[in-house]
């Protein structure tokens, strides 16, 4: 037993970044770490339970015969992170490239399966390429198309599932990122895409550098492709920590309370300055949502996409909540396809894992025009729309300033979508549309056939925009009420604490409803 067990420790060492000193020393070289130191620096010391280490490639063809792979490029486990069990996997770079291989992926099925069964949160590091060539192209590999992408939509929704872009990660890094609900990149070093340069060049016959293919200002700032980009793997680990310490383990678990010390009966004075009564005038919400927040909470998701809108993880007397939030400094807080896209996403996360939803609305509509058309912005906005219709968490909606049009509507304001509460800020104006607009389609001839044409345009404008207040919109009980900036934290938090954690959704006998994309 004493020799068997050694030669076991000797075999499984073989595999170790100890005996691989030069394919070590390469990906060191590149300023990266190995896939194991990864996973050290990830999870909580000594927790790492790895199953798979002694696999190697699967080797039944001529072209496969003598592949070198340890591990056969990808590691599997479970660790602790903060003291919660997590499912993990690390592709391996070193080894042909943290391609996707036959052994492998069984791998990762099971871990994904592992995620699954235990109601564990999956955490994806990732770096590598697509299949594995001398596997791929062959079809008693690439036959059966496994199962893992129906795993994923399997887990989606079930468990967190975070990916960390590390490296390269064209083709099958990025499918499987793009069902993850965080994915972080590492600028200047990790990549996203559909292929890489080389691929891309033999199939279109476009010449293109990875970064401009697949880079973090690309995938992070413009598509939204990646929920965050960081400049060292040590602030992606960080960022995944914290991200994971807003949600439960599984859906059927409720989300972390964390109590911050921060009470609900605080009162800002600094909301009555932070939102000027001036509609023209810009203002950054975020400042808001910080001061709304339990302080120091904040975490906000895509930051530098779609800054339109804000969406953004806190803590509300310690309790996780989303907030979703027009910011004005950027496009008037217009809902553009970009901000329904990212709000719509959001919205999927908090609701699958039971965040309620904070909404602060001060929106002028959805963007019109025929680049909006052309950006599909009927569907895209439909399906912000769709996302909170087939929402069950709790929901609280305030307005800010602007309440316009249907965009006011997809942010929850009013009874539309059966807010917990929905109040307004004094400051608030809420109508059906821009009233400059209004009034020269519907009293253009009115005007037109005025003594003085511009002095009745500024009266019929003035009459109007005297019946769009908050308090008149509280007059019909549109909204539940009218309230002092300084009371928003408390009248949330007790909401919230007064209010079932799911709904009920009064359905039809259907099987699912049909997303608009």
């Amino acid at each position: 037993m004493r020799q068997m067990l050694a030669e076991v420790k000797a075999r499984r060492a073989t595999a170790m970044d100890e005996a691989r000193p030069r394919a070590v020393a390469r990906q060191r070289a590149d300023g990266k770490k190995t896939a194991r130191e990864r996973i050290e620096a990830l999870c909580d010391p000594g927790s790492w339970r790895e199953f798979g280490s002694l696999v190697t490639a699967a080797a039944d063809t001529d072209v496969t015969r003598d592949l070198d792979a340890p591990a056969d490029g990808i590691l599997t486990g479970v660790a602790t992170i903060d003291g919660r069990w997590v499912v993990v996997t690390s592709q391996d770079f070193t080894v042909y490239g943290g391609s996707s291989s036959v052994i492998g992926s069984l791998k990762l099925a099971r871990a994904v399966d592992k995620a699954i069964d235990s109601g564990m949160p999956l955490v994806r590091l990732l770096e590598g390429g697509g299949h594995r060539i001398q596997e791929g192209l062959d079809a008693r590999h690439f036959a059966s198309a496994k199962g893992i992408f129906n795993a994923f939509t399997r887990a989606s929704g079930w468990v967190p599932i975070v990916a960390a872009m590390l490296g390269p990660c064209f083709a099958g890094p990025t499918n499987h990122a793009a069902l993850a609900d965080y994915v972080v990149m590492v600028r200047g070093i990790a990549t996203m895409g559909m292929a890489g340069p080389a691929l891309v060049k033999a199939g279109t016959g476009e010449e293109i550098g990875k970064e401009e293919l697949g880079g973090a200002t690309l995938q992070a700032d413009e598509t939204g492709a990646a929920d965050l980009a960081v400049d060292t793997e040590e602030e992606c680990f960080a960022a995944i920590h914290r991200y994971l310490s807003y949600m439960p383990a599984n859906a059927q678990e409720r989300p972390p309370i964390a109590r911050t010390g921060d009470t609900i009966e605080r009162r800002d004075e600094a909301l009555l300055d932070l939102v000027p009564a001036n509609l023209r005038k810009p203002y950054d919400v975020r400042k808001v949502v910080g001061v709304i927040a339990d302080a120091g909470s904040v975490l906000e998701i895509k930051p530098t996409h779609a800054r339109n809108i804000v969406t953004a993880l806190a803590r509300l007397d310690g309790q996780p909540v989303g907030f979703i939030a027009n910011n004005p400094l950027f496009a008037a807080g217009m809902l553009d396809g970009n901000a329904c896209d990212k709000a719509a996403h959001f919205i999927a996360v908090c609701d699958a894992f039971g965040l309620p939803l904070i909404y602060l609305i001060d929106v002028p509509g959805f963007a019109i025009g025929s680049a909006a058309e052309r950006s599909r912005m009927p569907r895209r906005s439909a399906k912000l729309i769709h996302e909170l219709g087939n929402a069950s968490v709790p929901r609280v909606s305030v307005v800010l300033r602007k309440g316009y049009g249907l965009g006011y509507v997809a942010m929850c304001g009013g009874r539309g979508f059966g807010a917990d509460a929905s109040v307004a800020w004094p400051t608030a104006q809420i109508c059906a549309m821009s009233v400059e607009g209004a009034v020269d389609i519907a009293y253009r001839k009115e005007i037109k056939a005025a003594a003085d044409p511009e002095q009745r345009r500024a009266e019929l404008i003035e009459d109007f925009k005297e019946r769009l207040g908050a308090v008149r919109a509280a007059e019909h009980f549109g909204i539940d009420d009218v309230i002092d900036p300084r009371d928003t934290r408390r009248l949330i938090a007790e909401t919230l604490q007064t209010t079932p954690p799911r709904r009920r959704l009064n359905l039809p006998p259907k099987y699912r409803s049909i997303a608009p994309i």
